[in-house]
Order: C-alpha cells, then structure tokens, then sequence
C-alpha cells in the first residue's frame, strides 16, 4: 500500500528546517495564483460554466450536503486506508483520473505532456480530450496510463479513426462524452468572444488524423485562423444525432472498455448498460454545458441503483479535495475524475503544478481513510449520511 498520507509529514518536516511550501493546498488560493499565471481570456475559459454559472455552484455546494461517517475503531481499522481500486480487471493504485480537459495550449505551454509527468509520478491515469493539444500518439509516449475521451464528430469514419488511433496506441478505456452535441450558453467566452478552436487550438488530433486530412484540400495550417481546417473541424466536432442505440457501433472499432460521460439521468444510465457500455460517469461537464441543471453529486445515488452492478459507475464535476472524493466513493462511485484543480496547478507551475494537486488530493484522501477506518474500496452508504 502506498503511503500517500506521508507527505503530511515531510511537508511539515521542512518547515521546521525553514523550507516552506511553494504552492497552497486550498483550491481557491491556487486557483488565483491561476488567474494570475494565465491571460483573462484562457482563464474564463477555464473557470467559466454555462449561463449564470448556478450548476458549476451547485456542483460545489452538494459536497455540504453531505457528511462522512467514520469508525476507527472497527475491527481491521488499524490497517485502512489503502486508496487502491480495480477497474475493468485492472488495478490502479488510487481512485483518481485526471478529467479530460482539452485546449491546454492555452494554460502552459507543454501541454498534456506536462500533464503526463505529473500524472505518472502518482500512478494516476490521463484521459485525453478529443479538443487536445498534443496528438494521440505523442501523449500516449509520455504517459504511462492513459483513457481516450472521445466528442462523437458528425463524421462517423472520423470517430472510428479516433477511436482506432486511441486503442493501437495503449489507451486503456474509451470514454464517450454524450452532454457537448454543441457547446453550451457561456458568457465568460462570449463576453470576450474567446473560443480557441477558431485559432487552431485544441485541434491537434483532428490535424493529425488520416481521414480528417482527406477532407481537405489544403494541408492544415498550424496556429491558422478561419482556415479550411478550422472551419471543417467546426462542422466535424459534434453529431447531433447521437443516441444511446448508436453509441453501441464502437463495439465494432475496440475491444476495449466503453464508458459514457456526461450522465445524470438513472433512465438513461440504465438504458445505456442495456445498450452495452462497461461504465457510466455521471457529470454535468463541471457546469459547463446547462446552466441550472441537477448537481452531479445528487444524480450520483439514482444512477448508481439504476445501474446496479451491471456497469462500473464514476464520478466528476464539483470535486474540490480528498474528502470530497471519499463522499463520492462511499455514494457508489467507482473511481473520481478531477478536473479544474489539476489545471490551475499546470497554468501555475506546470508537471510540478499537477503532481502537488494530485499529491495533495491523495494525501487528504488516505488520511480521510484511515480516520473513515476503511480502504477506500470499501467505502459504502453506511459511511455518509445527508445533513439535516
């Protein structure tokens, strides 16, 4: 078992020789040494959600809704805290992914290969956006575990090249995002008209895909403005028609782990497990897609009955520390998705900014197991209870 908790107790030791951490470990305070580090534009759209940002609130405000139960004293508790999982017949040593999150050219200039180095010196597996910034192949060198996050493109011989790429170059699942069949109402962006696609970024594995360049007439153009590129991508990026009946056509492309993000709702969950997906990830896209919407921590329990144990259910969207993570684990999830704190952590100090997020999370999240007197694993309904 790894002992994560430990970094407590160096950081604690290196004050008392006078060396005092370079980086907070409250998500606030490093989310404005972000909004320090990044241009105005490239924040907003980090930080920004849809409308007047009530679901990104909510997503934030349900962790108060709910209380953890610990029992230290049972039987075993003197040997808990072990953060390992298994997933689809694969242990990873803690319950943490990192979210997809695309576009990262615009937060530090390595990209998700910072990201991979930061991520690997936890043992934490990288999902990959579809919107990255590095092509599939180049992430898939750098990082020692990774997913593949897929945006269903209207060009169904596009999403199977994706596909395709993901799974001959290692990737471990395929998540299909289902919530973003065309970006949501955000008057962050629309305020100062900044969407990155337009300059060609976050375009990086449709630039470099086969059949997205047999499309063009012209060789794509890096950087490029309103070029032909742009705009096809534009019309390529979301199919509208996606349905949990079509979804089931990937089985054809891979045989590897099929999940579907972007869920709520305990019909549709249900329905998808009908259809043939391994896993459900219940989030709102961290509020960035409908304003008003149900928190995703509340659609956690429903989905997670409706689902049963015919899929693995996971979890993201409002996720702000270790113990945040342990509610979720003991409301059903399966393994948690972080997504906005490792970003601030890349914008301010790149792969070191991400490993000190990760390793900060991981370090409240085993300390929170053992008090729990669990493994994380075993975390279940007994361990949490609604606030009155």
């Amino acid at each position: 078992m790894s002992n994560y908790a430990q970094y407590q107790d160096g950081v604690y030791a290196d004050a008392t020789n006078g060396k005092l951490p370079r980086l907070p470990y409250h998500h606030d305070e490093l989310r404005e040494l972000a909004r320090a580090a990044m241009e105005p534009g490239p924040f907003g759209y980090v930080e920004g959600s849809a409308g007047r940002e009530r679901t990104a609130d909510a997503n934030v405000d349900a962790f108060s809704r709910y209380a953890l139960r610990p029992r230290g004293l049972r039987p075993g508790a003197e040997t808990a805290g072990d953060l390992g999982i298994t997933l689809f017949g694969e242990r990873y040593p803690t319950p943490l992914l990192t979210a997809p999150i695309g576009v990262l050219e615009q937060v530090h200039p390595e990209c998700e290969l910072a990201l991979a180095r930061g991520a690997n010196a936890l043992g934490v597996p990288v999902t990959l956006s579809t919107a990255a910034s590095t092509p599939i192949e180049e992430v898939a060198e750098a990082a020692d575990s990774w997913w593949y996050q897929l945006y269903w493109p209207s060009d169904d011989e596009l999403a199977e090249s994706f596909v395709r790429r993901a799974t001959a170059a290692g990737a471990k699942a395929i998540m299909v995002t289902a919530d973003t069949k065309r970006l949501g109402w955000r008057p962050r962006d629309l305020s100062r008209g900044h969407l990155p696609f337009l300059r060609s970024q976050g375009t990086a594995n449709y630039f470099s895909d086969p059949v997205f360049r047999a499309r063009l007439k012209d060789e794509p153009e890096p950087g490029g403005v309103f070029t032909e590129a742009v705009f096809h991508f534009l019309g390529a990026f979301a199919d509208k028609a996606l349905s949990t009946e079509n979804i089931s056509r990937i089985r054809q492309w891979t045989d590897l782990p099929v999940l579907v993000k972007g869920i709520v709702r305990a019909d549709e969950a249900a329905d998808l497990v009908d259809a043939g997906v391994d896993g459900i990830v219940v989030s709102n896209h961290g509020g960035r897609q409908i304003d008003a919407s149900v928190a995703a921590l509340d659609a956690l329990h429903e989905v997670v009955a409706a689902v049963g144990d015919r899929a693995a259910v996971l979890f993201d969207s409002g996720v702000r520390s270790g113990a945040d993570v342990a509610v979720a684990m003991a409301l059903g999830a399966r393994a948690v998705l972080l997504g906005r704190p490792w970003v601030y952590g890349l914008a301010v100090d790149g792969a070191s900014g991400v490993e000190h997020v990760l390793r900060s999370f991981l370090a409240e999240l085993q300390i929170t197991a053992e008090l729990m007197g669990k493994d994380i694993a075993d975390l279940d309904a007994s361990d949490v209870t609604a606030r009155p």
